[in-house]
């Protein structure tokens, strides 16, 4: 156990100070007063929240950043050690599923992240580090410019000879997160506007192509088309899409939350459209709650209930609908990991395990200490790499010591993470979005097709 400046070379501060000013929030959309007093600080948070199972901590748990919040509504100024612990936060929401008296930290933590975005000045080096992410992660295009670079690097042995100088993390830790997140970038065609149902149609579904997801991963995407193809599934995948808005609404940035959100609902809502599928476990967890996002909203909040109302995780969707696609054997042992917002965010655990069990010859693993967080956390790992690479560590361990020989998860962001730290162990496990396995069992491809 280390205090909450582990890595930071400075002293344990203040919680609270000191500091002058006026009270930490303001009167738009703070933390409710009712909220807070449903926490009754009984600590069954404690063991499933990654910061505090890291730095033991009181204030980098979920019961003690809601005293802060409590003396931020009590007029308390926003003070930098104050941000500090809700920054330290990375929203796996554990707490949630762990919580006996139902309290709703994610609602809690999202209010308070939105007023320290507009009310707290933070240095140069973290306003450009922010301005950079946010300038990138969310725009696909962007995104995918960089993957001939990427792919260049990664071919051309530079990548090796950086990783044996071992140079890069002492000099330039965020930009050696970045360089060992980056998957080994493989070829997929764009997706068609339209694919057709296999068979009889049973249901039209739009899909969210993603921002990392769409860069990074196309493959899960060509996957997931396929899938709700052999299941009876038209699938409407307009390339007008943009970013969801999930990162920005996790991080604070309601307002360029809201830009988003309305322009894919927008891109949707003429499609015609029974669902709205989503394969990223952060994405679809903020797309459910666009309703809350433009509550406030005259012209878009009936539009975005509408829109919440129709959103599927896709295990989630596949097990609503039954399965009508043969499915033929893998011989695998697979370790299946729950993605924070697909498992605490959305509680959607059973669904995948059942989709996964019902493959002939696969056996399925369960990993130990499932409810901490991998580290990823959308960009948690980019803005706090050490107590990350600590987080992505411990799961590896735990992941590698079931001898299963496939992860699968349901989250771009985990298997990322997952991936690095277990390269940096020396361990070998093979990678799979739930997607490519069901597609691998449907087309007969065999268990070893996930294993390269």
């Amino acid at each position: 156990m280390v205090d909450a400046t582990w890595g930071t070379g400075e002293a344990p501060r203040d919680v609270l100070g000191p500091v002058s000013g006026g009270p930490a929030f303001d009167d738009d959309h703070p933390p409710t007063k009712d909220l807070i007093a449903d926490c009754v600080h009984c600590g069954f948070c404690l063991p499933t929240c990654p910061t505090y199972v890291l730095w033991g901590a009181e204030a980098d748990s979920p019961r003690g950043r809601i005293y802060l919040m409590n003396q931020g509504v009590n007029g308390e100024p926003l003070s930098d050690s104050m941000v500090e612990h809700f920054d330290n936060c990375l929203g796996c929401m554990s707490c949630v599923t762990a919580c006996p008296s139902g309290v709703k930290y994610d609602r809690l933590i999202e209010d308070t992240r939105a007023q320290v975005e507009r009310r707290h000045p933070r240095t140069p080096r973290e306003k450009a580090l922010r301005a950079a992410i946010f300038a990138l992660f969310p725009y696909p295009r962007r995104l995918r410019l960089l993957r001939g670079p990427l792919r260049a690097y990664q071919s051309s042995g530079l990548q090796k000879l950086v990783a044996r100088s071992g140079l890069l993390p002492r000099l330039a830790p965020t930009l050696a997160t970045l360089e060992s997140l980056a998957p080994k970038l493989r070829g997929a065609p764009k997706p068609p506007r339209r694919v057709a149902a296999r068979g009889q149609r049973r249901a039209v579904v739009g899909m969210l192509t993603g921002c990392v997801q769409s860069a990074f991963f196309p493959d899960v995407n060509s996957a997931t088309v396929r899938v709700l193809a052999a299941e009876g599934c038209d699938v409407l995948i307009p390339p007008s899409q943009g970013c969801c808005g999930a990162l920005s609404v996790h991080n604070g940035r309601r307002e360029e939350a809201q830009r988003f959100a309305r322009k894919l609902i927008d891109t949707f809502e003429t499609s015609g459209m029974d669902y709205f599928v989503v394969n990223a476990a952060g994405c679809g967890s903020s797309l459910k709650e666009y309703d809350e996002l433009l509550a406030d909203d005259p012209a878009y909040a009936a539009k975005a209930a509408a829109f919440t109302a129709k959103v599927r995780d896709l295990a989630e969707l596949l097990h609503e609908l039954g399965p009508v696609a043969q499915r033929h054997p893998l011989e695998l042992t697979v370790a299946y990991h729950d993605a924070c917002h697909l498992g605490h965010a959305q509680g959607i655990r059973t669904q995948p395990r059942s989709l996964l069990s019902d493959i002939p010859g696969l056996k399925l693993h369960e990993i130990a200490d499932p409810e901490i967080c991998c580290g990823s956390a959308g960009i948690w790992n980019v803005l706090n790499p050490a107590p990350a690479a600590s987080l992505g560590d411990m799961k590896a361990r735990n992941v590698l010591a079931t001898g299963a020989s496939l992860l699968v998860t349901a989250n771009p962001g985990c298997l990322m993470q997952i991936a690095a730290a277990a390269q940096r162990q020396g361990g070998r496990i093979a990678l799979a979005h739930t997607a490519q396995v069901l597609d691998a069992s449907i087309r007969n491809l065999g268990g070893d097709a996930l294993l390269h």
